[in-house]
């Protein structure tokens, strides 16, 4: 015997709409009245005594409730003031006093009086309001022993029964209970009984079983009651079936304000936050002009913050200040929290920091949007001064606010601190706690704190059992991922979609698709393989093991791509060196209707970047400023890349100035974009200017420092900045950062200081290193160093044809054709194929490429002819061909025929050809420019008057007027 209401917890304000005790009770007991011909309470003045208005108010706090007992308990049954209905219905304020307060120990005081009375024992009102009591209380056994101990049972005690187990959500039970009223008995269910009955059918998320419950509705002519559409609407939307939803709210001849705020909830509950903020238009224009109420702002205050929408959530808390609920609690914390995720952290803060009415639910969101923002002092502090200043008292909602920030090894101190807390008042005992910290001691680096965590739990569900392998192979060690899937197993667990998206992110961190594709059969056996969450993990698997082909033909049989599947596949990719075909998906998705977000378009750039298609980079950089999606801090710094890569570090500038808010991700872009193309000294001078606006540096910051100063020569300011970050910053160096600074001291001939740091380094050095150092040996004929660190280079990579090249240049370099020869047949002999030299370069949106020595290229006799007039030109401003550049065991002149074949020289040919005068040439190449091809491009700037840009792949050369921008230094 309920009513449909919308929530009223400040936790749940989202949730389907509840039931309304009071007006439950206003109406049972109008309906039992009216069944037992009693007189109106309101209406009598007989009943208004002084003493029963005493009890009255005694019933108005719930530490007043014993003394209430008491002065009823001291009242003379036959005393001539208080008689059996008085008495009756002060027994009745104190039930429903004890079941509002939750005050189950008078309760029971209460139950024992009546049950001693031969007069009350078996009343109808009283025995319903036990049973409500009971229920309200959390003891719906209880309720169950007072309704079984009933002589006769009526139909609002069977109300009641059934309203009591689903306001427990004991919704099983409830259904149980109603098909006992229907097949056991004479009554009727009514308009009482259905809206409970239906909310268990959400409750059990059984929509067939729901929708016979409406049809039974229909049946007993119930449609027309509000309080049962009311249910109807919010069972529909918790089953996701928002049409339904619709046609019962469009049905309803009548609508209260109930009716309007539940169909928001359907639409905001289920994504539709556009209709949602539409009709709560509608609800306030309608003809009723319905007053919205708290609960029409809590629930449509969520809708902004879901869809981030600023503008509208600050109109509806001015909305809220109108009316006078901006001081309501639950209105407070709705305002917190769509401030906290719409970004206004400082707006939320505002609001917080005025508000002294606070409870744990103000706390805990206002910590939840700091941890959001991965603020993980401010979460703390704010933690911390909860315990000091807040009346409220933690909870696990809180540690489970306070955990997502714990994501660096930096924050294991405070963890642990945090743990500690928990054990003291007995929180890791809830399971999502417990598995919350496996999980938050895992991204903190201590793998072994997180298994500890997880050996010390009494049960281990799928997800305790999740927690730890997904810390595992998120961080660092899938192959123990995969030894924990497998005791999982063997301890009868069953896994589920999660287990398994875990099991193939080990797999893809182990690069190992044999026993991804294991997986992935096994998938298909048992039903997941379409899963949207398992089909983007198969996706990930195949593109992070180098299987394009295979993520491609997976992505193709899905029947629903997502945005995600698009955005996996496109990043995919570009991830594995094919631009092309990333540039090709993303027109599709374009032409499919499939909106781009921030992750496509930095896929986009970074294939732009790749492939330094200046064109297409800027056609992106316009879509993105048409689509809203330059703001993003992200997407900034893929724009900023793509314009250094592709050799326009003058419009990587530009973009940097104009952008608003300049963070450290912004600053290292640039940074890094000026020491790509040799431009030391600028990019000392923006990690000075950036230090000066207070930014702090990280360890990215110091790789594209380390980078300009290595491709620039500057060696010492290099080995100062390298010991500035570890001495006054407390930046530890990772290999990356010993990679620049042994590359740095190659390049400049100190190979001695080079190889002794690599000796030195706290970490083993990886392949990068020693093959950075062996084109450092090649470069100065160091043969005696170079074989040394070859055999170290193919210890780590064995069957890698770079290095085997490296080494092979060292010897010729040398002249030692012997060693040259001996090399090569070790190449044959492992099955391992030389990367020839390509260069491509962009003309008209389209991307032409060169292969060396290759003159299939259409049109290819007139780029021969533009060779030999350019040669011409050159050699009399002093060009002479470098034959050492032609690493061949081969006469003089068909070296230099060897040399006009280069790939760089042909497309510098092409791109003159097809290019107005004046215009720059950008060209890309796959290895590093050769001496002679640098010593030729120099001059060809200058007879053609233009600036030609070559990116090799290790920096910016800029040619012009005869000088290179590395001034020979590469």
């Amino acid at each position: 015997m309920a009513l449909v209401a919308h929530p009223s917890s400040p936790s749940h304000h989202r949730q389907s709409p509840l039931i309304t005790r009071r007006t439950t009770y206003q109406r049972l007991n109008s309906s039992i009245s009216q069944t037992t011909s009693l007189p109106q309470t309101n209406t009598s003045t007989k009943y208004q005594l002084p003493l029963l208005q005493q009890l009255t108010s005694l019933c108005q706090s719930k530490q007043s409730l014993p003394q209430a007992l008491t002065f009823l308990q001291q009242q003379n049954p036959h005393h001539e003031t208080l008689d059996s209905l008085q008495r009756k219905e002060a027994i009745g304020l104190l039930l429903q006093a004890c079941g509002r307060y939750q005050d189950i120990e008078t309760g029971r005081e209460v139950h024992r009086m009546v049950a001693s009375s031969t007069l009350f024992h078996n009343d109808v009102v009283i025995t319903t309001r036990l049973i409500t009591m009971y229920s309200m209380c959390d003891s719906p056994l209880d309720s169950r022993l007072v309704f079984d101990g009933l002589e006769k049972k009526n139909l609002f005690q069977w109300n009641a029964m059934v309203s009591g187990y689903s306001r427990n959500k004991l919704y099983e039970e409830a259904l149980r209970a109603f098909i006992e009223l229907v097949l056991q008995t004479d009554f009727k269910p009514d308009n009482f009984t259905f809206p409970c009955v239906i909310k268990a059918c959400g409750g059990i998320l059984d929509v067939r079983l729901g929708q016979g419950v409406h049809g039974m509705t229909a049946k007993l002519g119930l449609l027309g009651d509000v309080f049962v559409c009311n249910a109807l609407i919010a069972f529909y939307g918790k089953c996701g079936l928002v049409d339904e939803a619709v046609k019962v709210f469009d049905f309803m001849s009548e609508k209260n304000l109930v009716s309007w705020n539940s169909m928001i909830c359907v639409f905001a509950e289920n994504g539709f936050a556009q209709e949602g903020l539409r009709l709560f238009s509608e609800m306030i224009k309608c003809e009723k002009s319905f007053v919205p109420d708290v609960a029409s702002l809590v629930t449509i205050l969520p809708v902004c913050a879901g869809e981030g929408n600023l503008e509208m959530g600050m109109v509806f808390h001015g909305l809220a200040v109108k009316l006078g609920l901006n001081q309501e609690l639950m209105v407070k914390n709705a305002l917190l929290d769509m401030y906290s995720k719409c970004g206004c952290l400082s707006h939320a803060k505002g609001l917080f920091d005025k508000d002294n009415n606070k409870n744990v639910v103000s706390w805990n969101t206002m910590i939840g949007g700091f941890a959001t923002q991965g603020d993980a002092r401010g979460t703390f502090y704010l933690l911390r001064k909860m315990q000091v200043e807040g009346r409220e008292k933690t909870n696990e909602v809180t540690i489970l606010n306070v955990l997502p920030v714990c994501l660096e090894r930096s924050e294991l101190l405070c963890l642990k601190e945090l743990h500690a807390y928990s054990i003291r008042h007995g929180f890791h005992y809830d399971q999502l706690v417990a598995n919350a910290f496996i999980a938050a001691y895992a991204k903190c680096g201590s793998l072994c704190s997180s298994q500890l965590m997880f050996n010390g739990m009494e049960t281990k569900t799928v997800s305790s059992w999740n927690a730890l392998i997904g810390g595992y192979a998120q961080n660092g060690a899938p192959r123990k991922a995969l030894e924990f899937y497998l005791q999982m197993i063997n301890s009868g667990i069953k896994p589920d979609r999660f287990s398994l998206g875990s099991l193939l992110l080990a797999c893809s961190h182990m690069k190992s698709p044999r026993f991804g594709k294991e997986i992935h059969g096994y998938l298909i056996r048992i039903g997941l393989e379409t899963d949207p969450f398992i089909v983007i993990s198969l996706l990930s698997l195949y593109i992070r093991c180098g299987k394009s082909a295979s993520a491609r033909v997976l992505f193709e049989e899905m029947e629903n791509k997502s945005l995600v599947s698009w955005n996996a596949l496109i990043a995919g990719y570009s991830q594995n060196g094919l631009p092309d075909e990333a540039l090709v998906l993303f027109r599709q998705m374009l032409s499919d209707g499939i909106q781009p977000d921030e992750i496509s378009i930095n896929s986009v750039f970074r294939a732009c970047s790749q492939l330094s298609a200046l064109r297409l980079g800027k056609e992106a950089h316009c879509y993105a400023l048409k689509a809203y999606l330059a703001e993003d801090i992200f997407v900034g710094c893929s724009i900023i890349d793509m314009y250094a890569k592709s050799g326009c570090i003058e419009q990587a500038r530009r973009v940097f100035e104009k952008s608003r808010n300049k963070d450290v991700a912004l600053w290292n872009a640039i940074i890094v974009g000026y020491g790509l193309h040799g431009y030391g000294k600028e990019a000392l001078g923006l990690f000075e200017k950036m230090l000066a606006f207070g930014m702090k540096p990280d360890g990215f910051t110091f790789v594209g420092i380390l980078m300009a100063c290595c491709h620039s020569g500057l060696v010492e300011e290099g080995l100062k900045y390298f010991n500035d970050m570890q001495n006054f910053h407390g930046i530890t160096p990772k290999l990356e950062h010993y990679a620049c600074i042994v590359d740095m001291l190659g390049r400049a001939g100190r190979l001695d200081e080079s190889l002794r740091l690599v000796n030195e380094m706290p970490d083993e050095p990886d392949a990068g290193i020693w093959s950075s150092l062996l084109s450092s040996c090649k470069t100065f004929n160091a043969l005696d160093i170079g074989t040394k660190v070859a055999e170290k280079l193919f210890e780590l990579e064995p069957n890698k044809a770079e290095n085997y090249v490296l080494l092979s240049n060292l010897f010729a370099a040398s002249g030692k054709w012997d060693d040259v020869r001996r090399v090569r047949q070790k190449m044959k002999e492992i099955g391992l194929q030389k990367d020839a030299g390509r260069s491509w370069i962009e003309l008209g949106g389209k991307v032409h490429s060169f292969m060396a020595g290759n003159t299939s290229f259409t049109g290819s006799k007139q780029m021969q002819n533009m060779w030999r007039r350019l040669e011409e030109k050159i050699r009399k401003i002093g060009y002479k061909p470098n034959t050492n550049s032609a690493l061949h065991e081969l006469a003089e002149d068909e070296k230099i025929e060897v040399l006009r074949g280069h790939s760089e020289k042909q497309a510098i040919c092409v791109g003159l050809l097809r290019t107005s005068k004046g215009e720059t040439l950008r060209i890309n190449k796959n290895l590093r420019i050769c001496v002679d091809c640098h010593n030729a491009a120099k001059l060809i700037s200058k007879v053609v008057e233009r600036e030609i840009v070559i990116r090799d792949n290790k920096r910016f050369h800029h040619f012009r007027d005869g000088f290179c921008s590395c001034g020979d230094y590469w």
